[in-house]
């Protein structure tokens, strides 16, 4: 039996994204132990699913750090790795390749599956299932998961939570993106939460679940905060809380890959930072609006696809 890694740090959205590439992996190395290298803000998640055997945490302090990228060196060389599928394929883990980790060491990563001649700019722009999917093939993984991401594992009985909060069906807001990605995000969820209200009275609640240093900000839009013992909901309970809504509504987020991948009805807005395509989001049930300048996407068409999907 060898060991296996993968790295993975995140966002949730890409985490998310790679579950599918994961359960591959694990299936194409069933009898050798296979590692997550990921961040600590997804340790709790992933430590329960069940295509991956044991996690290590990466802090992802600055590359300066001698001392700490030489505890990670060590730490890594411990496990005497076989292979390493690089699902990150960021500067961070080219620089890891070059400098922490050992030479001989099988890796796989976007550069690897690159055709002769080919630029990993160009094949950057394909669909990130997509790229997932040839990398793997051309390290020899059945890719039988890769384009469907089964989240099942993650779900919690959230119904305490949709009791406090709600006696009838909710539609669930996602409002916010991380600080590096604001222009993801589109500027009219209060007006938007008004114009629901008017249009279905009390048919729906309407609800928020804000993550770490968004509290403040959920409370000034007029929806209900679904917090647990005053403090934003785990992972597992946002996937359940997902799971649970009639409709969603989102910034191209991490929740709304979530919401992609468990097929919920549902609306995501994007401006001209990427494209529906490009993300993998959207199918039958999670459709996209996309505009040049999310200013420019009024309430009044956002609430226009949402009366229609819901009605």
């Amino acid at each position: 039996m060898s060991n296996v890694l993968i790295i993975k740090h995140g966002s949730l959205g890409d985490l998310v994204q790679a579950l599918g590439a994961i359960k591959d992996i694990k299936s194409s190395f069933k009898d050798d132990k296979v590692l997550l290298l990921t961040s600590k803000p997804f340790t709790e998640l992933m430590s329960q699913c069940p295509f991956i055997d044991g996690i290590l945490t990466d802090k992802r302090l600055p590359r300066w750090n001698v001392f700490y990228l030489l505890k990670l060196k060590k730490l890594l060389k411990r496990y005497n790795f076989s292979h390493i599928f690089d699902l990150q394929n960021s500067s961070r883990t080219k620089f890891y390749k070059k400098f922490i980790l050992e030479k001989n060491i099988k890796w796989s990563s976007s550069e690897t599956a690159l055709e002769i001649g080919e630029k990993k700019s160009d094949f950057d722009k394909s669909p990130v299932l997509e790229r997932m999917q040839v990398q793997l093939k051309k390290s020899g993984i059945n890719t039988a998961n890769t384009m469907n991401v089964d989240l099942s594992w993650s779900l919690i009985d959230v119904s305490r939570l949709i009791k406090q909060y709600t006696n009838s069906e909710y539609l669930l807001l996602f409002p916010f993106c991380s600080k590096k990605h604001i222009k993801k995000i589109w500027p009219y969820y209060k007006e938007l939460i008004n114009k629901i209200k008017e249009f279905y009275k009390d048919k729906y609640s309407i609800l928020v679940a804000p993550g770490p240093g968004e509290v403040e900000m959920a409370k000034k839009l007029g929806a209900k905060l679904v917090l647990d013992d005053n403090k934003p909901v785990n992972l597992n309970t946002l996937i359940s809380l997902i799971d649970k809504a009639k409709f969603i509504i989102s910034n191209d987020t991490g929740p709304a890959h979530i919401s992609h991948h468990m097929n919920k009805k549902g609306l995501v807005l994007f401006g001209s930072h990427t494209s529906p395509k490009k993300v993998s989001i959207g199918n039958l049930e999670l459709k996209s609006i996309q505009v040049e300048d999310l200013k420019e996407l009024k309430p009044e068409a956002v609430m226009e696809s949402i009366s229609k999907s819901l009605n």
